[in-house]
């Protein structure tokens, strides 16, 4: 493992910091990002929940122009490293399920399709070797939007106060 990319912690918008357990083996991880325009003002949501669904983080922030899917990746890049600095080498051994209403990120994620998009192909691979460094136990479940409302409110809540 040679030559890894650096993971930069980014400063947040807004980060909420609600309960933490140390006794957490499994996190749900809801993710979402949204553009309007696409390319265009872009945001990201993430919530963070443990196995019985009470929310441990929130993050709601504005990433500038960007495109949907490129927000949908960016989502999940974040997340993993919240996750990362919520629960250090702990999360190596946790189950992780990641939730996304983006039918196509999931496919991608999980190998169905590829990543054609050259914009993308970073943060694929970015996504991939912290997958093999801090998350081997990671799932992606494409779910309907209706059941990704709070993280989809994040995200516009990102985009508004940032537009407005």
């Amino acid at each position: 493992m040679g030559c890894l990319p650096s993971l930069r912690l980014l400063p947040h918008k807004t980060l909420l910091f609600l309960r933490y357990t140390a006794s957490v083996e499994k996190i749900i991880i809801y993710t979402d990002g949204g553009a309007r325009g696409n390319p265009g003002p872009a945001g990201i949501g993430v919530v963070i929940s443990d196995a019985e669904g009470k929310k441990v983080r929130e993050i709601s922030e504005y990433i500038g122009k960007a495109t949907n899917n490129y927000a949908e990746y960016e989502a999940l890049v974040r997340a993993l490293i919240e996750s990362k600095n919520m629960f250090g080498e702990k999360l190596r051994g946790m189950q992780i399920e990641v939730r996304m209403d983006s039918e196509l990120v999931v496919r991608q994620l999980t190998g169905l399709y590829k990543v054609k998009e050259p914009g993308l192909k970073e943060q694929f691979a970015r996504i991939a070797m912290m997958r093999l460094q801090d998350a081997p136990n990671m799932t992606f479940t494409h779910i309907p939007r209706e059941k990704n409302a709070h993280a989809d409110e994040l995200v516009n809540k990102a985009i508004d106060a940032a537009v407005n």
